[in-house]
């Protein structure tokens, strides 16, 4: 069995391409490999360079794998569809290009949900009508990713979205054909979610295709859910810590890895505000000498 572990832009600020916060791409991906990572994502789309021959020479100049991307996009609002399908279709293409096999659905963060994250039991719920057409657009980008150009799709669960509780991913994943859409899990998110993800990960492992470890600082979740605080300002006030040093239980994560089998990429993911004094590299050594340190080579 091979786990492999990854990076991603993420852990350098980058949540949206066009932010001048962002560092280069040509420093993310030295720092991802300086930092010993073999595999990094791709990031929102237009923050790495769309020319396959450009990036594909970056890629191999920095021994990396390019392992998915991510289509962070507002499914939950029909307005902006359009804004969803070309991202995504640019997505797709750039995955293929480099030989990538994870394209990775999340609802981005809703006005509606931002002042419950973290606190399912206030959240707005979609009406019937409303649901439908949210699940069908999720379903219909899953479909086109899987049959359109090959690639394995996984729902990824996000604070203050409209796909955040495990309620509401268990519903989605019972409605939705498992053979276009399987789980990345996110242990991070589960977790600030108010749930269990060593529980999830037993109950949904042979669904689960592609994972992104992220810890949670419990002191400055009760802190930010208590306060209703944005999920930004959430990051800022580093509610994402180093793994190892929060709520997740990794070495039990693995060991939930190991007794399915489970065999490819396991990406960290270290949401940061950029503007702030972080050093995304120190942080991708720690984390990566976590992880070897409970077993994972």
């Amino acid at each position: 069995m091979t786990i492999r572990i990854g990076n991603a832009p993420c852990s350098w600020g980058v949540e949206f391409a066009a932010d001048p916060r962002n560092p280069h791409w040509r420093t993310v991906l030295s720092e991802c490999a300086a930092a010993g990572y073999k595999g990094i994502e791709l990031g929102p789309i237009g923050f790495m360079p769309e020319d396959p021959a450009e990036l594909g020479d970056a890629l191999a100049e920095h021994d990396l794998t390019l392992i998915g991307g991510v289509v962070f996009r507002p499914f939950h609002d029909p307005a902006q569809w359009a804004d969803v399908e070309d991202a995504a279709i640019r997505t797709c293409k750039a995955l293929v290009a480099h030989g990538a096999r994870h394209l990775v659905l999340i609802d981005s963060i809703s006005p509606r949900r931002a002042p419950t994250a973290g606190r399912a039991n206030e959240a707005e719920q979609m009406g019937p009508e409303e649901w439908r057409a949210f699940r069908d657009r999720i379903a219909r980008i899953a479909r086109m990713g899987t049959e359109d150009y090959g690639l394995t799709v996984g729902i990824h669960a996000h604070a203050a979205g409209f796909m955040d509780f495990e309620p509401e991913l268990e519903r989605l994943l019972a409605e939705v054909d498992p053979d276009i859409l399987k789980i990345c899990f996110d242990t991070g998110h589960h977790a600030y979610a108010g749930f269990d993800p060593v529980a999830f990960m037993k109950r949904h492992m042979p669904r689960i295709s592609y994972m992104h470890f992220k810890d949670i600082d419990p002191a400055i979740r009760a802190d930010v859910v208590s306060k209703r605080t944005g999920f930004y300002d959430a990051c800022g006030q580093g509610i994402f810590c180093n793994l190892g040093k929060g709520m997740v239980d990794f070495p039990a994560v693995r060991q939930v890895l190991l007794d399915h089998g489970f065999e490819g990429w396991c990406t960290v993911e270290q949401d940061c505000d950029p503007t702030l004094d972080v050093r995304p590299k120190d942080d991708a050594i720690a984390n990566r000498t976590y992880l070897e340190s409970i077993g994972f080579n």
